[in-house]
């Protein structure tokens, strides 16, 4: 029955119009909607500083010449852009010298079968370390990973996708999205109380716990669910699985690797050039994509040398170029898109609707669980609107958190209802900014894959996930378990 339905949602959304066709109605859609809630002059006050946010027409004639003269610089500007073209630099000369294709071989044989699905769960829902570079490193990799054990690459990407995307907000250690969250909650309840502090470790426990529930439940999901279903779709098969496997390629490629994680232990010692001048990890976790894509380039370099599929800097160069061609869909994607979301932030709609949904949660007179458990509902549905999760909380937090404050509920309790619903509707909601590429990456095997095609294989994450994780919320809640990591 989960099948048909499933099913159903493919062939609808996929009836529905290229994804850059997609965009460019939604643009005149929003364009349209902008003048008409400007004209009725819709305007809220700002929960934080009180300042008025006001519709503004995006048919105006400044909004109009700002496109007109910033769209070069809102696609230069587009947030995923930049990460995604130069770690496929580096990612696709490792795979185009054959090296990604003999080391996932011999890890596909190296992991049992019953442990390939949660170790790419696992990998993913960790990868928020990394911030974003989970999106372009983890989700192709366990899509190549998968078709090398002998299973549907879609379900690599389902798996990794939920992972990396609706498993965001849980890690075994503390990420620079704890500590963005914390600066935000904690000026929300200064304004109940200026001596409030929320650590950064204010939801650790709760968090921690989660990864084991993302783990077990998308594994399960991708096992069970996700592809059985796929088996009767054919895929294509990726040219890098064709390359001879060479042991010497392996070995330079290991050294390298070697090398490089003594050269990271170094400069991140104390006093290292990656180690910021109050002691922390900022600049080693800043600069993990660059890093990433160093290693995956030199990686590359080294086995292709080794393996004699690179004899020249010209062999190395032409493998770069070949792999940047496979990412002409997703640049023209991406400016569209990059236009799109830069409007939604113009015309204030986003914001307008994260502070109606707000107000309208504070008059519903909820009170305990039944308004936690309404935060993270409320979270999951502005999360469609607007993706950023640090802006969705710089809105929600000056009106939820002093309100619960008032009715006895700490702050941090408040902060991980909002980060149960941030993260859970991730990979259904194509106002993601990594959503195009993953619907690029899907079509490399797949290439009639649509908007349908990746909704329908990941709103069963989607819902699963929000369930889950709001089940281990309510009975943390009802035992009182502790949330915070006490220094």
């Amino acid at each position: 029955m989960s099948g048909r339905w499933l099913n159903r949602i493919e062939v609808v959304g996929n009836r529905l119009p290229d994804p850059v066709t997609l965009f460019v109605i939604a643009i005149a859609v929003l364009m349209a909607v902008s003048a008409w809630l400007a004209s009725q002059q819709v305007t809220v006050a700002h929960p934080g500083t009180g300042e008025a946010i006001t519709a503004v027409s995006l048919l105006s004639a400044p909004i109009l010449t700002r496109l007109l003269t910033d769209i070069p610089q809102l696609f230069a500007a587009f947030p995923p852009l930049g990460l995604v073209l130069v770690m496929m630099v580096g990612v696709g000369l490792a795979e185009r010298s054959g090296l990604i294709a003999a080391s996932l071989g011999g890890l596909a044989r190296a992991v049992p079968k019953s442990l390939l699905t949660p170790t790419i769960v696992f990998i993913g829902v960790i990868s928020s370390l990394a911030v974003d570079a989970g999106y372009v490193v983890v989700i192709p990799l366990a899509a190549m990973l998968f078709q090398q054990a002998g299973r549907h690459p879609l379900a690599g990407i389902a798996a990794a996708f939920a992972g990396v995307s609706a498993g965001f907000s849980a890690n075994i250690v503390v990420t620079p999205f704890d500590a963005l969250l914390a600066g935000l909650t904690e000026a929300a309840a200064k304004l109940v109380d200026p001596a409030a502090v929320v650590p950064i470790t204010a939801n650790y426990w709760l968090m921690l716990a989660l990864v084991p529930v993302f783990v077990i439940v998308g594994s399960w999901l991708t096992d069970n669910v996700i592809e059985p279903r796929l088996q009767n779709i054919t895929h294509t098969t990726v040219a890098s699985e064709d390359v001879v496997v060479s042991r010497p390629g392996l070995w330079a490629a290991f050294v390298v690797l070697l090398v490089w994680s003594l050269l990271l232990v170094w400069l991140a010692l104390p006093g290292g050039m990656l180690r910021s001048e109050t002691g922390t990890l900022e600049p080693l976790l800043r600069s993990l994509v660059v890093l990433l894509f160093l290693l995956f380039a030199l990686m590359g370099l080294a086995y292709g040398i080794a393996a004699g599929s690179i004899r020249s800097d010209r062999d190395a160069v032409r493998l770069m170029s070949e792999a940047m061609s496979d990412m002409s869909a997703y640049i023209v994607l991406a400016l569209f898109a990059a236009i799109f979301l830069a409007l939604f932030a113009w015309s204030n709609v986003g914001l307008l609707l994260a502070v109606n949904g707000a107000n309208w949660l504070a008059n519903l007179g909820f009170t305990g669980l039944p308004l936690l458990l309404s935060i993270v509902a409320l979270t999951a549905v502005v999360n469609l609107f607007v993706g950023s999760a640090s802006a969705k909380w710089a809105l929600l937090a000056p009106v939820l958190v002093p309100m619960l404050m008032l009715l006895n509920i700490e702050p941090g309790v408040t902060q991980a209802a909002y980060r149960i619903g941030d993260a859970s509707t991730n990979p259904i909601t194509p106002l993601l900014p990594y959503f195009p590429l993953i619907l690029i990456m899907l079509r490399r095997y797949q290439p009639d894959a649509g908007i349908g095609t990746l909704v329908a294989l990941m709103l069963p994450y989607a819902i699963a996930f929000t369930v889950s994780a709001s089940a281990l919320f309510v009975l943390w809640m009802a035992l009182d378990l502790p949330l915070a990591l006490l220094a």
